[in-house]
């Protein structure tokens, strides 16, 4: 009961993701260019602020049009991006969760049970992560929101870290290694996610 309650939410979460990237990306452009030469190098530069300044850099320019040289509409857009890779990385797990052997191997079943809850709850925080950037105000009310906002990707970064820690006492093997990897993945798109926000709320709050 518990795997098709499961498999249940996550069918709604993809659709739910689905329009919340859908909506993140569909943003108007504030200014209209001939080329998008511009906006890329402002992604390139922006990324630079980021830990893993590369990746933020290949998975936001395809959205140059879209974002063009505002730094609001690039946060938003990489927090929908870490929206879907963590909820990629949570139908994984669930699957390896519905085959896991907890007789003969009770650590490995146990750390992918833990794992699916605590990307569960990245997921929620990324997705009212997402909500709130979408009614941005102005003033005492921005500082308000985007506080929120950067408590939330802090709390999913924590969740996402928390899947690995639990697989320290789990033997070296495939599912061990796989699992780690790609949740290092979604990791390294909450973090760079995590910066440009906060280097948007830095701008505003200074201006």
């Amino acid at each position: 009961m518990k795997t098709h309650t499961a498999l249940f939410r996550l069918s709604l979460l993809s659709t739910a993701t689905a329009f919340l990237l859908a909506a993140a990306i569909a943003t108007p452009t504030p200014t209209t260019y001939s080329d998008n030469s511009k906006a890329v190098e402002f992604i390139r530069t922006r990324c630079k602020a980021t830990l893993y300044p590369e990746l933020c850099y290949t998975s936001l320019s395809v959205y140059a049009n879209t974002t063009q040289q505002s730094l609001a509409h690039l946060a938003r857009v990489a927090v929908a991006i870490s929206l879907v890779t963590a909820r990629n990385m949570t139908s994984y797990v669930a699957k390896l969760s519905r085959h896991a052997d907890y007789g003969a191997a009770p650590l490995t079943a146990a750390a992918l049970h833990d794992c699916f809850s605590t990307f569960s709850d990245a997921i929620d925080q990324l997705r009212g992560s997402l909500r709130q950037m979408g009614k941005m105000k102005t003033g005492e009310s921005f500082r308000f929101q985007m506080s929120n906002v950067q408590t939330w990707l802090s709390a999913a970064l924590t969740n996402e870290e928390t899947c690995t820690d639990g697989f320290e006492d789990v033997a070296d093997g495939v599912v061990k290694s796989e699992v780690c990897e790609r949740a290092g993945n979604v990791k390294k798109f909450t973090s760079n996610a995590l910066a440009l926000v906060n280097s948007y709320v830095n701008e505003e709050t200074n201006s």
